[in-house]
């Protein structure tokens, strides 16, 4: 009998992310993504929800509105200035921007525009106000190990250093 997700099984996943609107896909991750099912939540509860019973082979999608997950887009948060008044190294689109303010508050800002004269920077998290679909496939499914059930996930072993002769500083 072939083992299903539930509570305390260790899953390997590939998925994808997909705008509804464009067909673009936004995200892919290709390596394999493991995790405890009910301890570890990788993805959004809609996703842990409909993988719930999923067998390895299977193959789902599961479409999810991102304002629910991250809020509405809020305008203000995007901001152009002049590219001479940003410092050398944010002027690459891409580039993950962590300000603070008068609070000690942080917020990060991701560069989505440059051209020669002006920098675009944007706090908005890059699914806000999208609608997108997670495709999924189940790679396998077992019972995890305790380790791994207190981890909420794979526990990687490292090398074995206990043998490694050492020098008197």
């Amino acid at each position: 009998m072939q083992e299903t997700i539930r509570d305390n099984k260790f899953v390997e996943l590939t998925y994808q992310v997909v705008d509804q609107k464009t067909g673009d896909v936004l995200t892919t991750v290709e390596f394999p993504l493991g995790y405890v099912h009910g301890r570890n939540d990788v993805l959004s509860p809609q996703v842990m929800a409909e993988l719930h019973g999923k067998a390895p082979g299977d193959r789902i999608s599961v479409p999810i509105d991102c304002t629910e997950l991250y809020g509405a887009r809020d305008e203000s948060l995007v901001i152009t200035d002049a590219i001479e008044n940003v410092p050398e190294e944010y002027r690459e689109v891409g580039m993950r921007i962590v300000m603070e303010n008068d609070k000690g508050d942080t917020k990060s800002f991701l560069v989505t525009r440059m051209d020669d004269k002006t920098l675009t920077i944007d706090g908005n998290h890059p699914l806000c106000g999208r609608m997108v679909v997670f495709e999924l496939e189940v790679l396998s499914v077992r019972d995890a190990t305790e380790e791994e059930i207190i981890a909420g996930g794979k526990l990687e072993k490292g090398p074995d250093i206990g043998n490694v002769p050492t020098r008197p500083i």
